[in-house]
């Protein structure tokens, strides 16, 4: 069970950038079952401290179990967007490294009671925490369809977007849709069949998309991920792993926007905005899984990394 709840994503490379060698407080903002967690543990010297955060009670569980034999770990259920106030009541207020992956863990995606698959049978649910009363359910059979259209056009950049989000309006109007496999097969059928026969499944893109908004993945990710980058001691490192074009997007205009922030008009001699970088951009382009990965573990096809490194103290008042 351990290896099929999370297989890390280009694990080499995200050692590579983060150094835990270097010893000190790391972050793993988004734990699951605690792949990457378990490979920085296994190089913090003595000393160092790794919190791993997770809203998943179940990846909870599991890190906790995984992890039992490194005395430097800690688990902390909450969502990544909170790491500031999180670490604060462990009393951290800095840290060396951080690392976001940013997909859904394999375990989630596997397990049948938990409805994130269109492969699998399972009740409409996509909840990455199970305390929550917001649901698939709620989003399919509760949303008008210009919603809908709005969520899956932007959330799943699905060209079909508008002729799904009808059909999905249509089909609940004699009951509603209560399975995934009930879901995936509105939207095959309202898909033309011409666009059904190259490619992911025709439903990929959807469910993505009600996923990212069941669990507000992307409503507030800039400023989380500047909230985690300020978190940072000077040649703190902060890796993120991203598995689609709107979060990779976010990512690339933070690591910019902290990068670059000068204001002043081109036509200045100097600057005089006085703003400096807070970071450096590691990866000038982001790393992608290799072929031998890609043949390993597909779920890794789509993964973009990013890194950069932190170059003054900053804090969230900022």
């Amino acid at each position: 069970m351990e290896t099929a709840y999370h297989i890390p994503i280009m694990p080499c490379e995200v050692m590579e950038l983060l150094k835990p060698e270097r010893g000190g407080v790391f972050v793993d903002g988004t734990l699951g079952g605690g792949g990457h967690s378990e490979l920085i543990l296994r190089k913090l010297p003595e000393g160092s401290q790794h919190f791993g955060i997770d809203r998943d009670e179940d990846a909870i569980d599991a890190s906790k179990a995984r992890l039992s034999a490194f005395p430097a770990f800690t688990a902390i259920r909450g969502n990544f967007f909170e790491m500031t106030q999180l670490l604060a009541y462990k009393g951290i207020h800095g840290v060396d490294g951080i690392l976001l992956d940013l997909g859904v863990s394999s375990h989630q995606l596997d397990d049948g009671t938990r409805g994130f698959s269109y492969g699998i049978e399972a009740k409409l649910d996509m909840r990455m925490d199970r305390s929550a009363a917001f649901s698939a359910y709620d989003v399919v059979n509760g949303y008008t369809s210009k919603r809908l259209f709005e969520i899956i056009r932007d959330y799943g950049e699905e060209r079909f977007a508008s002729r799904i989000a009808n059909a999905i309006v249509s089909a609940r109007a004699d009951r509603p849709i209560e399975t995934t496999t009930e879901l995936a097969s509105v939207i095959k059928h309202a898909i033309p069949a011409a666009a059904r026969r190259d490619g992911p499944h025709p439903a990929r893109r959807t469910f993505q998309a009600i996923r990212i908004e069941v669990n507000g993945e992307l409503n507030g990710l800039e400023r989380a991920v500047k909230d985690a980058i300020r978190l940072l001691n000077p040649e703190g490192i902060i890796a993120i792993i991203t598995f689609h074009s709107l979060e990779d997007r976010i990512v690339k205009n933070v690591f910019k926007t902290l990068a670059n922030p000068c204001i002043c008009p081109p036509s200045a001699p100097i600057c005089v905005c006085g703003r400096k970088p807070e970071i450096e951009i590691i990866t000038n382009k982001p790393l992608i899984a290799d072929d031998n990965e890609l043949e390993s573990n597909p779920r890794s096809r789509s993964a973009k990394l990013r890194a950069a490194r932190k170059l003054i103290k900053t804090t969230g008042d900022e």
